[in-house]
């Protein structure tokens, strides 16, 4: 299996979010966030096309997430 961020769609992101404990997606006043504890990570709004990789790479650094912690939860 490859080691490298791909694309997901809006709804996979959301599904491995939840796989590693976040809770959500919660209703905010622009973006819908997922939420662990304290911490708050605004995720994309529904759109055509897949989250890309950079967008992708910046809300796993908001999330404090690791690359091979999101990765791993493709498993």
């Amino acid at each position: 299996m490859s080691r490298r961020l791909v694309p997901v769609s809006r709804s996979d992101l959301i599904r491995r979010f939840r796989k590693l404990g976040w809770e959500g997606p919660r209703s905010g006043k622009r973006h819908d966030f997922m939420q662990e504890g304290k911490r708050k990570v605004r995720i994309p709004n529904p759109h055509k096309g897949g989250i890309g990789v950079d967008l992708l790479a910046n809300v796993l650094r908001q999330a404090g997430m690791s690359r091979d912690e999101w990765l791993d939860s493709a498993d």
